[in-house]
């Protein structure tokens, strides 16, 4: 009984970081470029009381043993990179990436950040950045008075000058891929770090070679089922409620032992 109290509540902690989870991707469900995340849980170690194959006294062979689990715990949150719904914004300094890849972006400590959202702007000195001020890389600069930006989709960014009828070319921007992106670091502000999990990037050209595409004046939107996570929040707070009954249960039958007397 008192192994019952600590493996519902080890199932009962899995389930409040489940419902963290669900929040935070419902939290969520409007930022762009957002991927929504996913628990993984796996049971623990196991008490083995009979193994299965043992012999009885009178020689016969046990068919199934006797193992008495300890509880759950949670093995990984990982994120799932399916894309995200396209909203037009009208905006020519919105660019969504259609398929695989990521925006590189300069960090304030020099290394580079990848990202799905491409909500750009420009700063004071006509360079692409991100909302929160980052440089993107390969770093392209506006130049003043340029009007009519236009964005390929391989990603060369493009102006028209005054009194040029020829569009002018200010760069183009790679896109990188990584094999495990579920392995990626999510740092907040829509970025994520490269780890030892996530491999190498793949730097590449938008459109080649497997990298997706770029659609100017539309955005990648969150890719959280609303409805998905309403359900798995029904089902966590149900099992988190069937975890505390457990613990109930066990302590009134410990009362009940306690009480007996001779």
């Amino acid at each position: 009984m008192v192994r019952a109290l600590y493996t519902a509540a080890t199932g009962m902690h899995a389930q409040q970081l489940n419902i963290d989870n669900i929040a935070n991707n419902l939290a969520n469900v409007n930022t762009a470029g957002f991927k929504r995340g996913r628990i993984i849980f796996e049971d623990l170690m196991y008490q083995e009381l009979k193994a299965a194959g043992s012999l009885t006294s009178t020689g016969i062979v046990h068919p199934t043993g006797v193992q008495e689990g300890t509880g759950v715990h949670t093995i990984a949150i990982e994120k799932l990179f399916t894309q995200g719904n396209p909203q037009y914004t009208e905006n020519p300094m919105d660019v969504m990436i259609e398929g695989d890849g990521f925006f590189q972006i300069t960090l304030p400590d020099g290394n580079i950040g990848y990202t799905r959202q491409g909500a750009f702007r420009i700063d004071a000195d006509g360079n692409i950045t991100t909302p929160q001020g980052y440089l993107l890389f390969p770093n392209i600069a506006v130049p003043e008075g340029a009007e009519g930006l236009g964005v390929s989709i391989d990603g060369v960014f493009s102006v028209r000058m005054p009194g040029d009828p020829n569009e002018t070319e200010l760069g183009q921007v790679e896109i990188a891929r990584f094999i495990n992106p579920g392995g990626l670091k999510a740092v907040g502000e829509n970025l994520f770090l490269e780890t030892a999990a996530s491999g190498a990037p793949q730097v590449g050209i938008a459109s080649e070679e497997g990298f997706g595409k770029l659609r100017q004046s539309f955005l990648e939107m969150s890719n959280v089922s609303v409805v998905d996570d309403m359900v798995g929040m029904i089902t966590a707070q149900r099992a988190y409620e069937m975890g505390s009954k457990a613990i109930q249960t066990s302590d009134e039958m410990l009362q009940t032992a306690n009480s007996l007397k001779r």
